[in-house]
């Protein structure tokens, strides 16, 4: 079995998230991703949020695995030999700089495409063309820019953005897909192409729910929203719904036994209409099945405060996975609401991979996320992430081909800031 993406070289100009998030998953399906890091400080997430003194932080490792790290100084004219020397052999350049940086560095679109022609330049920018273009973006400013934010939280209360990094893993993601289309473009046109992704669209994209919502809007109230069986007036943009499905099914967050002491013992619960019949007999109100009160959807919508309440008089008899466990029987959706930690210990997680244990040499053994994307034919390992600058004599060596006396003027120009080697006497 054979990795998806071997044979396809990759030159990371990421840092940070987004374009990290991106590279890996290449790294993951098999591509050499060889990331270009500052000499001394590298990629600034070594450090940030570090909890192993003089190891690179969790920020970092989970973020890098199954690449390789060099070291190179671009303002040394001979670091700039070195990255030209590589451009001319990579199959995708992958960058989230700021609005600009590349083309100050000399990294045009055009230089880079006449210098290699089949090279595929990838970009994560905050926002697209338009009067913010050229503004520096986060996560939250992008789940704000992008509609999460302003819909995400209770009606009466502020704005709340998500745990979920939507803004900066999500459109890492987005940038992937990018990316392998333009590589399979490229088997058939020859030519590689610039693929852009801004993070407000990769937001939007994941919230295209409440653009379809905002356009309802337009034609009558949001009845599935709970705000319309409370009586409250819509406004003239989509509100905040708590914890209401987004699918048009009515959906909460209840309490189940425990809650006082546990802030995760509840349970999502949806009152599908194809099993209403079956959560009225599990409730113990086989009445409702047939009272013209509750036995079709339209007219539980005024009550779903009080159904939802009569449910969660049953789910507080249950922990959540005793709910979930008699729930399923009958295939009425719901799902528990489980911790970090009860994900952390969750053994089927780790026998799919999508949970891995990584030894570090440095920092020792920690947990990450595995690939999300399962291949029947080219299953993933995950290795550690590299050390500063650990394979730079090796890409100079093995990658650009370069002979002994041209790897020592490199280093010896300090362009890669490795200490010049001292010749046995």
């Amino acid at each position: 079995m054979t990795k998806a993406l071997e044979g396809v070289r990759i030159l990371d100009f990421t840092h940070v998230q987004s374009g990290p998030t991106c590279t890996q998953l290449l790294a993951w399906f098999g591509a050499d991703v060889i990331k270009v890091e500052r000499p001394g400080s590298g990629d600034i997430t070594r450090g940030q949020l570090r909890d192993v003194p003089d190891a690179d932080s969790l920020y970092f490792t989970m973020l890098n695995h199954n690449k390789r790290s060099i070291t190179l100084d671009t303002k040394n004219p001979k670091g700039m030999e070195v990255l030209w020397e590589m451009v001319k052999i990579c199959d995708v350049l992958v960058e989230n700089f700021a609005p600009g940086v590349l083309d100050r560095m000399g990294l045009t679109w055009k230089k880079l495409h006449e210098v290699n022609p089949r090279l595929i330049v990838a970009s994560v920018k905050g926002f697209g063309p338009g009067p913010y273009e050229d503004c520096k973006v986060y996560e939250n400013v992008a789940q704000c820019a992008g509609g999460a934010a302003s819909t995400t939280g209770f009606r009466d209360q502020v704005p709340l953005v998500t745990g979920a990094q939507i803004g900066d893993s999500g459109t890492g993601l987005h940038l992937a897909l990018g990316i392998v289309t333009a590589l399979y473009h490229r088997t058939h046109s020859g030519l590689g192409q610039k693929v852009d992704c801004a993070m407000q669209d990769g937001v939007l994209n994941l919230c295209r729910v409440k653009l379809r919502d905002q356009q309802r809007l337009a034609h009558g109230p949001l009845k599935e929203y709970s705000q319309f069986g409370e009586g409250v007036p819509f406004g003239d943009a989509v509100p905040r719904a708590g914890n209401d499905s987004g699918g048009g099914q009515p959906g909460r967050i209840l309490k189940c036994k425990g809650w006082e002491t546990d802030p995760n013992a509840y349970i999502y619960f949806i009152t599908q209409a194809p099993v209403w019949e079956a959560i009225c007999d599990v409730i113990g109100e086989p009445g409702w099945k047939t009272d013209p009160n509750y036995a079709t959807p339209p007219a539980r919508l005024p009550r779903l405060n009080e159904i939802f309440g009569r449910i969660e008089q049953w789910t507080m008899t249950k922990t959540k996975f005793e709910a979930m466990d008699q729930l399923n029987k009958y295939d009425i959706p719901c799902g528990p609401i489980l911790s970090m930690k009860e994900i952390a210990e969750e053994k089927s997680l780790r026998e799919t991979g999508t949970v891995v244990e990584v030894d570090h040499p440095k920092r020792g053994k920690y947990l990450s996320v595995g690939n999300p994307i399962k291949l029947s034919n080219s299953p993933t390992e995950v290795k550690r992430s590299p050390l500063l600058g650990e394979h730079t004599e090796e890409i100079l060596r093995d990658v650009l081909k370069l002979d002994e006396s041209r790897i020592a003027a490199i280093t010896e120009s300090g362009a890669t800031g490795a200490q010049p080697r001292v010749a046995a006497e």
